[in-house]
């Protein structure tokens, strides 16, 4: 992401937005309990303005102010349950650790961390709230990797079939771009709390068939988590979708809104705003071979570098890469093959040898130079054009796979959160 869209980045991180004001400060009072914990009326609007101004500069239609605050008030009461769970299994995030990501989101950004501190206080955001809500962000992440994605596992049947089933779809280069309205149902609903949602879910759906818009129908009234992004659930293969409404869409045009889903979560309706072919993936592949000197107690940086360096003299001299590399390479493995690893594809290896081979030239041996594993010099022998959509295809697989089960029971890991834990709402004691 670029320095340009780089107020979009605080939507996700859910930052709060400092202003200063001039208007008569109203005194502060509590608008939830969670658990052992509250929320704020001053959270809750300094919350609903940063939201405010970020859907208006996506240009998204704002729904009636009582509607999106009750929404965010949910949303920080999520928060609040997942960061009291996350204390309660001893997750933590150091400093030095939150330095270091917001380091690399400054990098990203093409910005100094000074720079990036100019940008936040320019914005009008307050650079240590900044933080404690990036820190909270890393917390509810490796909580979620804890208690959902680190469950989940994904068998070479379910790829194969997967890709067989996309084959016999005949959409393997189909991807759809999803819209998501959810009237959600509590974990154990009764029949009428279930037979309410349905009566909200049809009238939701009949303004949807009469022309009103979706995006601000989906910031209206849906509970799913993309429900202040307009219901967006970006673009997705055929195996991507989640299962409960993935056979509809694939009986779906471009623009048709399907008829509500059941499901125990509660009452779902799609909107399959595009579709569109992908293509196929050809990559440039390297073979390369190296010489690795390891350091350690015995051998210093400067021995290894020059090391080395006498080594790529003598093979610009006429030795042999392949016998040097086998007498003298701490890569064992590598070694027996006289330093050749083998063709690699973009991604494949660690960044620093990564970017010193892909800048080497094809018979050039490069200076010695550090990665993670020690000191290296490595030649490229080979370079191709390479046809990698097959496994291309089977590794994307596995993310989709992983992604869609990843997505279903994170939903019901969060319903069950939210369902066991006790809130009290104190929004209407005004």
């Amino acid at each position: 992401m670029k320095f340009p869209y780089l107020r979009l980045l605080f939507a996700g991180l859910l930052t709060l937005q400092i202003f200063n004001s001039q208007a008569d400060v109203e005194l502060d009072r509590i608008v939830a309990v969670v658990e052992n914990d509250i929320i704020m009326q001053s959270e809750l609007d300094a919350k609903l303005r940063t939201v405010v101004a970020q859907m208006q500069q996506q240009n998204v239609q704002l729904p009636p102010n009582n509607i999106l605050e009750t929404q965010i008030l949910e949303r920080m009461i999520l928060m609040k349950i997942q960061l009291q769970r996350a204390e309660e299994t001893g997750i933590r995030v150091d400093d030095e650790t939150l330095n270091r990501t917001i380091s690399n989101v400054a990098a990203g950004n093409n910005v100094s961390l000074s720079q990036f501190k100019e940008i936040l206080e320019k914005d009008g955001f307050n650079y240590e709230q900044f933080r404690e809500n990036m820190r909270e962000e890393i917390v509810i992440s490796r909580l979620r990797q804890r208690q959902v994605d680190n469950r989940i596992s994904i068998t070479s049947k379910e790829i194969d079939n997967a890709l067989a089933n996309m084959e016999f779809q005949g959409e393997t280069e189909t991807e759809y771009l999803l819209q998501h309205i959810l009237i959600s149902l509590p974990e154990a609903p009764t029949p009428d709390e279930e037979e309410q949602a349905r009566l909200i879910a049809t009238k939701v759906l009949e303004d949807l068939n009469t022309g009103q818009d979706f995006t601000t129908m989906a910031t209206t009234v849906s509970d799913g988590q993309r429900a202040l992004e307009g219901g967006d659930l970006g673009w997705r293969k055929r195996n991507e979708i989640p299962s409960i409404f993935s056979a509809q869409v694939a009986a779906m045009k471009k623009g048709d809104i399907s008829d509500l889903i059941k499901s125990s979560s509660g009452f779902h309706i799609v909107k399959l705003a595009d579709v569109r072919s992908s293509e196929m993936q050809i990559i440039t592949q390297t073979r390369a071979r190296h010489i690795l000197i390891k350091v350690d107690e015995l051998t210093t940086a400067d021995d290894a570098w020059v090391r080395l360096d006498q080594l790529r003299i003598r093979i610009e001299g006429g030795d042999d890469f392949a016998k040097l590399a086998k007498a003298n390479s701490d890569d064992k493995l590598s070694a027996a093959q006289g330093g050749d690893l083998g063709w690699s594809s973009p991604g494949r290896l660690v960044p620093q040898f990564e970017e010193v081979m892909n800048q080497l030239e094809i018979g050039v041996i490069s200076q010695p130079f550090e990665t993670q594993f020690g000191w290296h010099i490595l030649e490229v022998t080979e370079r191709r054009e390479y046809d990698d959509t097959e496994n291309a295809k089977r590794e994307k697989a596995s993310d989709t796979i992983r992604r869609r089960k990843s997505e279903e029971a994170h939903q019901n890991w969060l319903r069950h959160l939210r369902d066991e834990a006790y809130v009290e709402y104190r929004l209407d004691e005004r």
